[in-house]
């Protein structure tokens, strides 16, 4: 064989390892790009429950409708807070050990809500839901923002409308076989301990994603941006007050709307967790139209668009 033959070879051997490490790399990030969605799913699945549970659960309580938003206040505190944090803990522990346990710590405390025979119970079982769904918000979708196209990022949440909307009907098909909405909590507690591990087998994935993107990007020992930092980011206040206004709305309907139905309309429990979830199947479908908005039009269009 000749020198020329010899250096082809070469060549067309370098290539072919390429050709196959890029294969490898496009199926790992597709692969994970699944376990982000299930994670968005089972992030969805609580945040619909107190609300469609709570028009039987203030009357085992008894304690006044009303108090439904203390414990959502509570949650929306944890998430504040564990949000906040997240910056530091993605970069000390990454993003897959971050999500992995965030989602274990929520499964604990729906659990905790199963069993939970008192208001105050629930209240403090609510501190650790609202710590664990907090970090793995901000941690996903810091993640799905720098790593994927943005109409990722609206199917990603399309995904959480899947999960919030199934689950008021798993309430509702606690409710109706007579289990209770202690069951309807057990339920999807036992669906994000599954998940948990299917997360914990997918840690090499995040792992290795993780150093090649260190690498790549050279920010391996970047520290993280204090709140003054974060506020001098261009628009970033507006997107949090844009954000605060979106949220008043979405939580205002997921908790209130199965009472309102029981309280004024004379529905059923059942039926009234049947009919909130429809709310959330509102959402995700104009979640899903507005990833597919994202091919024509630019983030900035689609923020003012929204």
């Amino acid at each position: 064989m000749s020198e020329n033959e010899l250096n082809q070879a070469a060549v067309d051997g370098i290539i072919f390892i390429i050709e196959m490490k890029m294969q490898e790399v496009i199926e790992m990030f597709q692969l994970l790009l699944v376990i982000i969605y299930l994670a968005f799913i089972s992030l969805g699945l609580p945040d619909s429950l107190l609300g469609s549970a709570w028009p039987v659960m203030y009357e085992e309580f008894s304690v006044p409708v009303s108090y439904a938003g203390g414990i959502s206040m509570i949650i929306a505190a944890g998430t504040i807070v564990s949000s906040l944090q997240s910056d530091r803990l993605t970069k000390k522990l990454g993003t897959g050990k971050v999500t992995a346990f965030s989602v274990l710590m929520t499964a604990v405390a729906l659990f905790g809500f199963s069993v939970s025979h008192s208001y105050a119970a629930l209240c403090l079982w609510a501190i650790p839901y609202g710590l664990g769904a907090g970090s793995v918000d901000a941690s996903l979708n810091n993640y799905v923002a720098l790593h994927y196209a943005s109409r990722h990022m609206s199917w990603l949440h399309c995904m959480w409308g899947v999960g919030a909307s199934l689950g008021p009907y798993i309430m509702g098909y606690a409710l109706t076989g007579g289990q209770g909405w202690n069951m309807g909590y057990r339920y999807i507690a036992i669906l994000q301990i599954v998940l948990t591990a299917v997360l914990l087998f997918s840690l090499p994935l995040w792992k290795k994603r993780t150093a090649e993107d260190a690498d790549q990007s050279g920010e391996a020992n970047a520290k993280p941006l204090s709140l003054r930092q974060i506020f001098g980011i261009p628009g970033a206040k507006e997107i949090m007050v844009t954000f605060f206004c979106y949220c008043a709305l979405e939580q205002t309907a997921g908790l209130w709307a199965s009472s309102y139905l029981v309280l004024q309309r004379g529905l059923t429990a059942e039926t009234a967790a049947g009919f909130a979830g429809l709310f959330y199947i509102g959402i995700t479908a104009g979640r899903a139209i507005g990833g597919f908005m994202t091919l024509k039009l630019n983030d900035t269009r689609m923020i003012r668009l929204g």
